[in-house]
């Protein structure tokens, strides 16, 4: 499988903050695609395949809930791992979203190396070379 990732946030900011962020903490990423909500997400998903997603929870159209809902429904994008990058502080959204399959939670404003924590074991990096243990808000479920 390919090392691509699509990150789904409304902020066009924080989508080139995700991206910036992989660079710097040096995560091997083929492509990334980007979505504003989750109705584009489902058609980057259509287009393209992804080792992991990166996605807000809070967004017009079709929010994190509903995409992820609606890929448990086809079986082709079931098992796609998911990463939240949220403001989101409310432990039932958090726990909602991990209960549709999300693996990760890194709250927004994130630093590079709590999203590179999280990533890591979804892109099969398992160098620790120019890693330090960081004591911050990113969690595995």
């Amino acid at each position: 499988m390919s090392n691509n990732v699509l990150i789904v946030d409304d902020s066009a900011t924080i989508r080139k903050m995700v991206r910036r962020t992989m660079q710097i903490a040096g995560l091997s990423v083929e492509e990334v695609y980007e979505a504003s909500n989750g109705i584009e997400a489902l058609a980057q998903l259509h287009d393209h395949s992804v080792a992991v997603m990166v996605v807000d929870i809070n967004m017009p159209t079709m929010n994190g809930i509903q995409l992820l809902t609606r890929m448990k429904e086809n079986e082709r994008l079931r098992d796609i791992p998911i990463v939240i990058a949220s403001t989101e502080g409310s432990q039932k959204r958090i726990d909602q979203m991990a209960e549709f399959g999300a693996f990760g939670y890194v709250r927004k404003p994130f630093q590079p190396e709590q999203l590179r924590d999280v990533l890591k074991p979804l892109l099969g990096v398992t160098d620790d070379a120019g890693t330090e243990d960081s004591d911050t808000d990113g969690d595995l479920f």
